[in-house]
């Protein structure tokens, strides 16, 4: 296959990443930042459709950015605790 034919992915960003994450994975990876709507089923959002943020490409690519990704977040998640001790 060629690139133009190449089948595509979507990683969607969950809501609350923070941007320097996006940006050092659309800076760190082949990745096109795009937007999907999607419906919401939480809170008082029953079926609404909004606007999130995904990362596309090609299935390995998008399998190696879910992974760093989640590890970041992770990070991210764990320094924040230890600023408030």
């Amino acid at each position: 296959m060629t690139d133009d034919t190449e089948e595509k992915f979507d990683l969607l960003v969950p809501p609350g990443v923070p941007r320097r994450i996006i940006y050092e994975i659309n800076e760190k990876f082949d990745v096109e930042i795009v937007s999907r709507p999607q419906k919401m089923y939480f809170a008082n959002m029953d079926g609404d459709a909004r606007e999130l943020l995904a990362f596309r490409g090609d299935l390995k690519t998008v399998k190696k950015v879910e992974e760093f990704l989640y590890t970041r977040l992770q990070e991210f998640i764990s320094d924040s605790g230890d600023e408030k001790q």
